[in-house]
């Protein structure tokens, strides 16, 4: 009996501790303890990002979190929201609708020549645990730009469905934003995860954006390219392969020095050049296959797109200037 009114005064004065409490340090503690409770699960926590600071992209929301096993990630209804597709799977929750072990949006027949082994292995969707305890699906964010390029690819190939044109307009347009800067990198700097990255951050984004062991060359900067450069420039264009060594100094800086973080400090620093300018390799072999040629290819795109749209040097640098600034030699966003 003569506990009773101690544990009444706990309580008492419990409450009146949370009734204290703001709107936003009361939610802080429930993710905290939700996460706490999920620590010993099998399940991945969302240990960075919140549904109130999503990712966007052009006229889209996407919510996105880094797990607890680092693994980025963006949820399936914001994945599908993304490139037109309705935000709720076909068959209702959980995982989006599968066709022989495909997403429903990569599943039909007249994709399934540009789906490479790298997409496949990534289009398993993530299940994990929110901040808030509930539990969610999603697809890792390196997905996005593989989707945009598979739905791109069959649209220059003429093979789209009519029921794909609206994906195939959609993801054309996410190019573009994701072309200026890494999908990781977007997500990092919404999340805060940038804050905690390890030291070398920027080494191992290199070295997954750029190949150890030198490629053999092909082709990867399109005529169209050149020409256009030739326009603006108000050079005459003669379709040669042998073209003004000036080109080299536009390619970096039209090019490289907008693709990523030190990519040109490093591709110097690897590719460099001998005392009469020469080097052993072109820049672009150097670039990984997965990570580097991609990236090129999606700049590329974007770019000759306003090179296309101007007729104007000074125009098409101010704009280009405006939509694809340089980047320094830090992975944060600013």
């Amino acid at each position: 009996m003569s506990d009773q009114p101690k544990m009444d005064g706990r309580k008492a004065g419990a409450m009146a501790r949370a009734r204290s409490l703001t709107p936003e340090r009361k939610k802080e503690i429930a993710e905290k303890a939700a996460a706490a409770r999920w620590a010993k699960q099998s399940l991945p926590v969302a240990e960075y990002g919140s549904s109130d600071r999503p990712l966007r992209l052009l006229d889209v929301e996407i919510p996105c979190y880094v797990l607890s096993d680092g693994t980025r990630v963006l949820t399936q209804e914001g994945f599908l929201t993304a490139i037109g597709r309705s935000r709720k799977a076909k068959g209702g929750t959980g995982a989006a609708g599968m066709v022989d072990n495909m997403p429903a949006f990569l599943s039909a027949n007249n994709l399934k020549s540009l789906i490479s082994k790298e997409i496949i292995e990534s289009t398993t969707p993530v299940e994990f645990r929110l901040p808030t305890g509930g539990r969610a699906f999603g697809f890792k964010a390196e997905l996005l730009p593989k989707v945009c390029n598979v739905y791109l690819s069959a649209r220059d190939q003429g093979a789209l469905l009519p029921s794909q044109r609206k994906i195939a307009d959609k993801v054309d347009m996410l190019v573009r934003g994701l072309a200026e800067t890494g999908i990781v990198a977007l997500v990092d700097e919404v999340t805060g995860y940038q804050q905690v990255r390890a030291r070398d951050a920027l080494q191992a984004y290199l070295d997954n954006f750029l190949r150890r062991e030198l490629a053999a060359w092909v082709k990867t900067f399109p005529d169209e390219f050149f020409q256009e450069l030739f326009r603006l420039k108000r050079w005459k264009w003669s379709g040669s392969s042998r073209r003004p060594g000036v080109v080299g100094y536009y390619i970096n800086d039209l090019v490289y020095l907008r693709l990523g973080p030190g990519v040109l400090d490093e591709l110097e620093r690897r590719n460099p050049a001998d005392e009469r300018g020469n080097r052993k390799a072109k820049h672009h072999q150097w670039l990984t296959d997965n990570v580097g040629h991609p990236a090129l290819a999606q700049h590329l795109y974007a770019l000759i797109g306003f090179m296309r749209a101007e007729d104007s040097w000074d125009v098409f640098k101010s704009r280009l200037d405006r939509a694809f600034p340089k980047k320094g030699d830090t992975l944060s966003l600013i």
